[in-house]
């Protein structure tokens, strides 16, 4: 986990282990359900839990707030975050219940106790978060209107959606409608990978 450890300086030795058991129980888990693309099983540091932290470059979530992440998978990109900041309460939810078992079994192996994770639909959700994380798993207009109604009353302005997502963006969020601020990954990381990788922060308003 030194590539981690490289973009990530401040973090302890217990995360540094945390993040490579990581990577370990994504491919262990990967074999007997396919919670991430084969072909990304040799550059799941980059492509899943470094680009998972993108987030964690451009907000830094304060203790004791709460974050939803809505479509996790097998817990992308919630339990790198889970990791990065211990003092945060989590809840990842997924329509897939295999998938959710998953992350259940990993967040139990990783001892993260600010993680939960329901079989659910974020609408479903009662809660209301400070924040919402998720990858790329519905065109942004659709997205939002699934989490518009999931938000506390935002007391700060850094409070609301942030959107891992790739590509050239700019009719998707002119169909949304939404004020956004976009994050290039590529300011923060080196790797190809990110070159046209994106964080997509939509801060909560209230009329």
């Amino acid at each position: 986990m030194e590539l981690i450890r490289n973009y990530f300086p401040d973090i302890t030795d217990k995360q540094a282990d945390q993040f490579a058991q990581l990577e370990q129980l994504l491919r262990e888990w990967n074999a007997k359900i396919n919670v991430i693309s084969r072909k990304d099983m040799d550059q799941i540091a980059v492509h899943h839990i470094l680009h998972s932290l993108g987030i964690a470059k451009v907000i830094h979530f304060p203790a004791g707030s709460s974050v939803m992440d809505v479509g996790t998978g097998g817990g992308l990109p919630g339990i790198p975050l889970a990791i990065m900041f211990p003092e945060v309460r989590f809840h990842l939810v997924d329509s897939i219940g295999k998938k959710i078992h998953v992350v259940q079994e990993i967040a139990q192996s990783l001892h993260l106790h600010n993680v939960k994770a329901t079989h659910t639909r974020a609408e479903q959700v009662p809660e209301k978060y400070d924040f919402i994380v998720s990858r790329a798993v519905a065109r942004l207009s659709e997205f939002y209107t699934w989490i518009q109604n999931s938000f506390k009353k935002p007391d700060s302005p850094d409070k609301g959606l942030y959107y891992l997502k790739g590509g050239d963006l700019t009719e998707e969020i002119a169909e949304s409608g939404l004020v956004t601020n976009l994050h290039n990954l590529s300011n923060y990381y080196k790797e190809e990978f990110f070159e046209t990788k994106k964080v997509v922060f939509v801060p909560v308003t209230y009329l």
